[in-house]
């Protein structure tokens, strides 16, 4: 498919956002790091102090993408810096590298040029730093050689990086520490090595459970973002389904919604894309080669959603290669949607998931019951869906897809984010098939973030047969 066909399917051929080079985030203001500072100051207590360390350099040609904790605290992205949070003097200091690399003699002297790194917070400029950050000192990451404190809290648990879940990056340290011809430790225990020994007589203190709690529950800076985010992933799964036809490959429906995220000013990818034609790729969850070529007659799974401003979504369509649903395809889908928006509707704070989930599933006995099944094993996995709940609650949603924090132990709090992910599997056929968005509490209720993909089967099938009417004009 050429570009410009494509462009003009998806309605954006001359749309593309006029995004402005940026030198530092401007979704979160100094006053938004402040407070997180004055929670962990009220945590530590007065005779403590907390150092988180920053990403390190990638060196490589990639975007440097910072730790989500080490953000999280002031949203600065330099790779190399660490923050140092003293509850004796309730003072934040950001120590910065220097830029690192020589500076070259400008082509053009009334416009002088910078290394790249210098396009970020820089040690040249610490007021510059201070008004954005709202630290109150900024140093040399040379200076950083000493802690004064009797107890030094850090991060236990390894730094998040892009597309990356705590549970995955401790799958890989430990990969990496059982490896006979690897063993190296982690970079986190590496540094509470070093804490240790150049420290001995210090306690040291795991911030990790502060920090998630303070995580767990986003505020409506943090719901703005992800509302952004979800919008993005939504938008990218209606291009995705404008451009399916037979013939086409995974790939390119991925390329379609990667379009929209970066022509909306989202560098990155909230974790890699899966886009599953067929019963074979789509019985495989997480698929994520998306190299097969679409067929007439088959569905296709996508789930895929950006990393914007650090944030990011979860999101599940599953629609019909042809642009209409088969006949077990609706009966089996259209089951599975009443059963989330069941859900749905009875997501609010106060209530507790386990109540939600027995009240959902009295209220679907009446539908499976008029529901005319083709076959006993279809009934019988939509059946055991609304039993068990199919994933329907699943994971915490955040600065990652799979966020910290949990939120099904206890009743509902107003800025929990979380994915309803409802899923029916026909072992008799390998059939898999699921509906997700990434929904937030509420003060009212439920708010879904990734409403912009359509959820209905009639209106799915009318985005993607609005593609093949672009195409054929």
């Amino acid at each position: 498919m050429k570009i410009a066909s494509y462009l003009r399917i998806c309605g954006y051929l001359g749309l593309a956002s006029q995004i402005q080079a940026q030198e530092y985030q401007s979704h979160f203001p100094p006053v938004e790091f402040q407070a997180r500072w004055q929670r962990i100051f009220e945590q530590i207590g007065d005779q403590a102090q907390a150092v988180l360390q920053g990403a390190e350099d990638p060196g490589a040609f990639v975007y440097p993408r910072q730790g989500n904790d080490f953000y999280y605290l002031c949203g600065v992205e330099n790779p190399g810096a660490y923050l140092v949070l003293d509850g004796r003097t309730r003072k934040v200091t950001l120590y910065l590298p220097s830029a690192g690399r020589p500076r070259r003699a400008p082509l053009n002297p009334a416009v002088p040029k910078k290394p790249t790194w210098e396009r970020m917070l820089s040690l040249d400029d610490p007021d510059k730093v201070k008004r954005f950050t709202g630290v109150d000192e900024v140093r040399s990451v040379s200076e950083l050689k000493a802690f004064t404190a009797g107890i030094i809290y850090t991060l236990f648990s390894p730094a998040e990086g892009l597309a990356q879940p705590r549970a995955a990056a401790n799958g890989r340290n430990q990969k990496i520490a059982a490896d006979y011809w690897d063993s190296r430790v982690s970079k986190e225990k590496n540094f509470i090595a070093l804490l240790k020994s150049r420290h001995p007589q210090t306690e040291l203190r795991d911030l990790t459970p502060l920090l998630d709690e303070m995580r767990s529950v986003k505020n409506p800076r943090e719901i703005e973002v992800m509302r952004k985010a979800g919008q993005l992933a939504g938008q990218g799964l209606n291009a995705a389904m404008k451009a399916t036809k037979p013939g086409v490959y995974e790939y390119q429906l991925e390329a379609a919604a990667r379009f929209v995220f970066l022509d909306h000013g989202a560098r990155l990818e909230g974790y890699n894309s899966t886009v599953a034609s067929g019963v074979t790729n789509i019985s495989n969850g997480h698929y994520c080669f998306n190299s097969s070529q679409l067929k007439d007659g088959d569905l296709v799974l996508m789930d895929y959603s950006p990393d914007y401003g650090y944030y990011t979504s979860d999101i599940g369509r599953v629609w019909p290669v042809n642009g209409k649903f088969a006949g077990y395809q609706r009966e089996i889908c259209q089951v599975i949607l009443e059963y989330h928006k069941t859900v749905l509707s009875r997501i609010r704070p106060g209530a507790r998931v386990r109540d939600i989930m027995a009240d959902a599933a009295q209220a679907m006995e009446p539908i499976l019951a008029r529901t005319k099944f083709s076959k006993p094993e279809y009934e019988n996995a939509c059946r055991k869906m609304v039993t068990t709940g199919g994933g329907v609650f699943s994971h915490t949603v955040g600065m990652t897809v799979h966020d910290v924090g949990s939120y099904s132990r206890a009743p509902l709090k107003t800025g929990q984010v979380f994915s309803i992910d409802p899923a029916v599997r026909v072992p008799e056929e390998n059939l898999y098939l699921r509906v997700e968005d990434t929904v937030a509490v509420t003060d009212k209720g439920v708010e879904v973030l990734t409403a912009a993909a359509p959820i209905e089967l009639d209106e799915i099938e009318k985005m993607i047969q609005s593609g093949n009417r672009a195409r054929e004009r």
